[in-house]
Parts: C-alpha cells; structure tokens; sequence
C-alpha cells in the first residue's frame, strides 16, 4: 500500500471514520508511510472526529504491516548492545525504534480492534499512535547520524506476538501490553539512559527523555481503561491482573522497578507492593 490512498482518504475525506481508517494504516508497511499516515489520521480525526464505535472491522490486508528488515529472530539471539562504541550505540538505539515501531502498530490495533467502548477509548489510542510515531522519527533520524537505519539490526517480535494473544479480549490486552510489557519500559529507561549519557551521546539522552515523558502517559491510559474494564466485569483489578499472567503464560516483571514513574503512571500502592513482593520471591 502506498502513501499516496492512505493520506488521501484520512486527509482529504471529511468522511474519514478514525477506526476504519487506523485498520488501514496499521497495514502500511513502509515506516515513513505508516508515519505520515498517522499524522494525517490525527489531523483528520480533530477536523471531523468521525468515528463509530460499534462497526465491527475486517483487516483486508495482513496486519501489522511491517518492511521486511529487521529480521525478527528470538529474543534471545538479539546481540547484546552496548554504548561504549558507535556501532554498538547504533545497535541499542535501533532496539528502542523497533520498539517504537511496534508501539505505533499496537495504538493503531487497539483503535480498530476492540469495539463498543467509550470515545474517550479510541481518543487516547489515537494520541498514543501520534506520540509514539514521533518517538519513531526522532530515533530514525538520530540513527542515521551513526550511519544506520531502522532494519539495519535484528530484532525480535515479543511486543507484537502478546497482541496477537490478546486479541480477543481488550482488558488482556490493557492489562498485558500497556500494563505489563510497555511499563517494563518506565524500569528499563533510567538505566539505558545513564549509559547513553556516559557515553556522551546527548542527543540520545534527549529523545529518551521525551520518550520517558510520554510512555507515562502511555501506560496511564492503560491503567485507566484497565480499571473500566475491571469495573466493568465486576473484576478486582489486582486479582486479575495476576490471574490473566496465568492465564496467558506470561511471567511477571523481575524488577527493580521505577516506582516514581509507575506510581506516575496510576498504578496503585496495593499493585507496587505485589509486584515488589513477588520480585523479592524470587
């Protein structure tokens, strides 16, 4: 799909529906198409805000639309990536735009996706797929200053196949992805953040922060629908959170945690001291 019917529909249709129209651009595979197609999307919907909340959509196209680098491969085959070298900082910071990539497409499905909540729902996904699009940019233009480009490095697809997973069920997907995998980002940051700071890239550290700042707000807006769901299924929400880990095989965090930026974020004194306590368990 090029960039050209995509923009076209969400900028230039004052009939263009926001969830219909993130379904297509959630199957764009060319990063910078996907990108420009998020923004016209945006513009589009705080022109109109077209959207229905109840149509239930049928990808036409394999989703997530992706280009065909980086190689996804197991997590654990991804190389090790250290600042201390320039190759080695491209390495890491092209692990934070894949990162970026993914969380663009994950705004987009939830958009599409999951029908019959809120419009408030589908307003926050979509300034989620805007910011993390810019988070995107800025990594691919600070990567080209080290002479790589996103799909340069292998990755792997742990944040899209928990998507996958969750598919069916949006409070999964709240309480898996936001949650859980993207508020590990708020305990990875400080740390990666010092190393790029050593290694006196000052502009790394600049985006990071900008990143930081947002992924906050981020995971917030996944608490936040958690607890509707939750409230809504007449489901405790600490319970649950713990039983869906179960239910879905997935481990819980290790820690250390950044608790400042998760208490930021809306987690609750009560889901801190599981987590910590779980930690210390192991």
């Amino acid at each position: 799909m090029s960039e050209a019917p995509i923009t076209a529909h969400v900028a230039g249709a004052s009939s263009a529906e926001l969830r219909a129209t993130a379904l297509l651009a959630l199957a764009i595979v060319d990063p910078a198409e996907k990108l420009a197609a998020v923004q016209a999307l945006d513009a589009a919907f705080a022109a109109t805000g077209a959207l229905d909340t109840t149509v239930l959509l049928t990808p036409g196209a394999p989703l997530p639309g992706r280009p065909a680098r980086p190689l996804l491969v197991h997590p654990a085959r991804v190389p090790r990536r250290s600042p201390n070298t320039v190759a080695g900082r491209a390495a890491l910071l092209h692990a934070l735009a894949h990162i970026e990539f993914n969380a663009i497409n994950l705004a987009l499905d939830a958009l599409w996706r999951f029908p019959g909540l809120p419009s408030a729902f589908y307003s926050d996904w979509l300034k989620v797929a805007r910011e993390e699009a810019l988070h995107f940019g800025l990594l691919a233009e600070h990567l080209r200053t080290l002479g790589a480009s996103y799909g340069d490095f292998e990755a792997h697809d742990g944040l899209w196949t928990m998507a996958q997973k969750t598919a069916g069920d949006p409070l999964a997907r709240m309480a898996l992805v936001p949650r859980l995998l993207e508020a590990r980002g708020l305990d990875a940051s400080p740390p990666i953040r010092a190393k790029l700071a050593a290694a006196g890239d000052a502009r790394a550290v600049e985006i990071l922060d900008v990143i930081m700042r947002d992924e906050v707000g981020h995971v917030e807006i996944g608490n936040r629908w958690y607890r509707h769901l939750c409230a809504q299924a007449g489901r405790e929400p600490v319970a649950t959170f713990w039983a869906l880990l179960d239910e879905y095989g997935t481990p819980a965090p290790k820690g250390p945690f950044n608790l400042p930026a998760r208490r930021a974020a809306g987690f609750t004194a009560a889901e801190l001291e599981a987590l910590e306590l779980h930690a210390q368990a192991l």
